[in-house]
This record gives C-alpha cells, structure tokens and sequence, in this order.
C-alpha cells in the first residue's frame, strides 16, 4: 500500500446536477487522490442505494424508494446470482450511465492516473434501505441478507476492474451509514452477521480497501476486518474512535491507513473554520496516536484528509472551500511532518 501522506480526497457524494461541472473541481484540487463524484441530485438513479441495484433479483425503484418483488422470474434471477457468484461472473453487474454519470465522465477525461478513488454502498445499510413488500429491510431476510453480500461483492469487482480501465492502483470504499445503529433496535443484527457481510464484499476488492463511517459505531469490529483504510469523521466524532485506540493503534502498526474526516461538511459550521483551526484539530487528533511507539511523522504518512461525509447538501461555493481546506491541510501537515 502506498503512503499516502495527508493527500486529500473526498467520501463520493456532491451537490452537482453536471458530471463534467463535479469532475472539473475534482481534477482542479484532488491532484493526490482523486475520487470519481456520485451525484444524487442529478437523479434519484444516483442516490447511494438506487445506484448499486442494477441486477439485484426483483429490484422495484420508485422515487427515491427502493424494494423487492418476488415475480415469476425472481427464484431463476436469485439461482443466477449464486452462479456468477460461485464463478466470478461479474458482467451482469455493471452500473451504467445513468446511474453513474460521474464514474463515466471521470473515466473519459482520466486515461493513466496512477491511484483514483471510488465507493460502493456496503451491505448493512444497503440490505435496510431495499426492503420488502411489507417495508422491513431485506437484511432481515436469511436468503436476502447473503444474496446482498454476494451481489455487492460482484458489483464491487466489476468497479474495481472499471476503474482500472484509467488508473494503475484502485481505492474502494464500503460506505456503511447505518452502521452508526450498531446495536440499536433500528440495526438488530449480531456482530457475526455484520463481520460476515462485509467480508463477504471486501473479498470483491483486490487492490486497497476502506469502510467508511460517518457516526458513532462498535470501531473494534470494523478495524478487525481485512481493510487497508479506516475512514470515519474526525470533526465530530473523534472521541467515538479514540474509545478503541488499542484497535487504532494496532490497526496503524500493520502498515494500514486513517482517512480523517476532518473538514465538516455542514455549511453553517464550515463558516467557523479556517486552515489553522483545522490544522490545530488535526494536531490534536493526532497527538492521541503518539507516545505508543509511534511517531507522528509514520501516522501522518498512513493518512489521508477528506471531509466529514458526502458534501450533497452544500452550496457550490461552499465544496469550493472544501476544496481549499482540504489542500492547505494537506499541505501543511507534509510541511510540519516532513511526509
């Protein structure tokens, strides 16, 4: 795995209605890491869980709404699922314009990156968004719940292998959301179930990996699976994290990464911050990690800088000073530390 040296990148979602509009700051700023852009509010295509549905048994979308229905073709649909599966099969997978016209503008005006960034929705919090008939999640249903995994593992490999059409290395991302449930009565999954799904569906990727988490959540579990990167927001919820330092520290003296979500991404707060208060709390945050045998210097080179979560609900001036606070952190930490 590379060191990534503080390079800023983001988490996926932008505010954008134009892939070229979306791609063109991406390219402007993200020289380091660049991520190609969902863009929900183009569409409801492009919304986290719609986007990754293409194939699945039974899809209905409606709105922003998303289920299965048992059709006369949906147990021939699921057998074929179990076919690819058990062979690799992932070209019934594919997640095509519509649904991702940032992925397909990127790809267009990007032929040799060395290293680019994408993302895909995990299996939790995909499975509790698409629900059944009756409105319950599809994570609830035994067969439904491994057919998931199984399905995000295919769709995982089939991104992968697309964005290495135009980049030599690849980053993915697992987003889980709703992990920030973990335990509530919203998520009444067992660890076991959680660990094997999501490792199911890291098992799709074979270049870097990461799960993202923008809350509160059970980060033993997560730092125990076969991830490269850890990404969680670090404006907020960092004491969340540093409740399971033992599991930090360890997963940092694997040679594994941080991506700090240090940059909020809600507007009103982003208008209380500037390159030194940010540089101040990332300091901050990292001098939790130090006085373990580690130094800063090693910490900052297994990092990366991204905003909190998804930047939708920003204004286009407001991505702009994403952007901006992004690189002088970036920048500053490699000036500091050396990286």
């Amino acid at each position: 795995m590379p060191d990534f040296n503080c390079a800023a990148t983001i988490i996926g979602g932008m505010p954008y209605t134009d892939a070229a509009t979306a791609c063109a700051g991406i390219n402007k700023y993200l020289a380091d890491l660049p991520a190609w852009p969902q863009l929900p509010m183009r569409t409801n295509l492009e919304n986290m869980y719609i986007q990754y549905s293409q194939g699945f048994p039974g899809i209905a979308v409606d709105g922003q709404t998303i289920r299965v229905e048992r059709g006369s073709d949906f147990d021939s649909t699921l057998e074929m699922l179990y076919f690819d599966w058990a062979d690799g099969n992932t070209g019934g997978y594919a997640i095509d314009k519509e649904h991702a016209s940032g992925l397909y503008h990127f790809a267009s005006n990007n032929t040799t990156l060395p290293l680019v960034k994408g993302q895909i929705t995990g299996p939790i919090s995909w499975g509790l968004c698409v629900t059944d008939i009756s409105g319950k999640g599809i994570i609830y249903d035994e067969t439904l719940a491994d057919a998931v995994s199984k399905f995000l593992r295919l769709k995982a490999a089939w991104l992968e292998s697309f964005m290495g059409s135009f980049s030599k290395k690849t980053v993915i991302f697992v987003d889980e959301p709703y992990l920030t449930s973990l335990g509530s009565a919203f998520v009444a999954l067992s660890n076991e179930q959680i660990s094997s799904q999501l490792t199911e569906v890291l098992g799709g990727i074979k270049g870097i990996k990461g799960i993202h988490c923008c809350g509160g959540t059970d980060w033993s579990l997560l730092l125990s699976l076969p991830i490269d990167v850890i990404s969680f927001d670090a404006y907020s919820y960092l004491d969340s994290v540093l409740c399971y330092l033992p599991d930090l520290l360890s997963h940092i003296r694997r040679g594994r990464a941080i991506a700090w979500g240090i940059v909020p991404n809600d507007e009103e707060t982003l208008k209380k911050e500037t390159p030194a208060s940010l540089f101040d709390r990332f300091g901050d945050a990292l001098s939790h990690l130090t006085g373990y045998g580690l130094s800063v210097r090693q910490v900052v080179r297994q990092s990366l800088v991204t905003p909190s979560c998804a930047l939708n609900s920003l204004s286009h001036d407001a991505v702009e000073y994403v952007y901006s606070l992004l690189i002088e952190l970036s920048s500053r930490a490699r000036r500091k530390y050396g990286s």
